[in-house]
């Protein structure tokens, strides 16, 4: 498996059935294939709600596609709307849940994910209307950069998307909640450690470690 999909897979059990959930582009993308029989609501800003996994090649409607103009599959109830509805919905707190990519987040979670200094910038997007409209804000994302650079740091040094919204990152090494502003390490993904999570975290966290993670 994939370290996105292993990043996913544990992501999408944080699900609950009957929740609204907007999915963001990337590993994001990847959540509904781990959903199972769970009666998930997937909402995308673009104006759909209700929709389904990533299409067979010979199933794709290129009139069906979510906010990152990925192509979904069409469910029974699936509803559509117009961009200021879709919006309103996640000003107004109507979204249970936000799964979204970062470049980083910090001890105290707070969240950067559209721009790095010195590179094209095609806009942050629907991202901080979810950062501050969405009940609960999951970040989905490799523990560090390419290079090895970690990405979860005791302050951001890339622009900032919002401040203090994070409530669960999710990486192929570890799962954090950030608990009254501070970050706590509460389950390892199967085959990792916690030496090699310490290494590759700079920011500060607390350890209260549950499980491995499971199919």
């Amino acid at each position: 498996m994939s370290v996105r999909d292993i990043i996913a897979r544990r992501a999408a059990r944080e699900l609950r059935a009957g929740d609204i959930v907007n999915l963001g582009i990337g590993i994001p993308a990847l959540v509904p294939r781990y959903l199972g029989e769970r009666e998930v609501h997937l909402h995308s800003e673009n104006g759909v709600l209700g929709f389904g996994d990533t299409p067979s090649p010979e199933e794709v409607d290129a009139n069906l596609v979510n906010a990152g103009k990925q192509p979904v599959t069409e469910k029974p109830g699936t509803a559509y709307f117009d961009s200021s509805l879709s919006f309103a919905m996640i000003r107004g707190g109507h979204v249970n849940v936000a799964v979204i990519g970062a470049l980083q987040v910090s001890a105290a979670g707070d969240i950067a994910n559209w721009a790095v200094p010195g590179k094209a910038v095609l806009g942050v997007g629907g991202a901080m209307d979810l950062c501050a409209g969405a009940r609960r804000l999951i970040v989905t994302m490799t523990h560090t950069e390419k290079d090895g650079t970690p990405k979860i740091v005791p302050q951001l040094t890339l622009p900032a998307t919002a401040f203090g919204v994070v409530d669960t990152i999710v990486t192929e090494l570890a799962m954090f909640r950030v608990v009254n502003g501070a970050l706590v390490l509460v389950e390892l993904q199967e085959g990792a450690t916690l030496d090699e999570v310490r290494a590759k975290t700079t920011a500060p966290f607390e350890e209260r470690l549950s499980a491995h993670a499971a199919d």
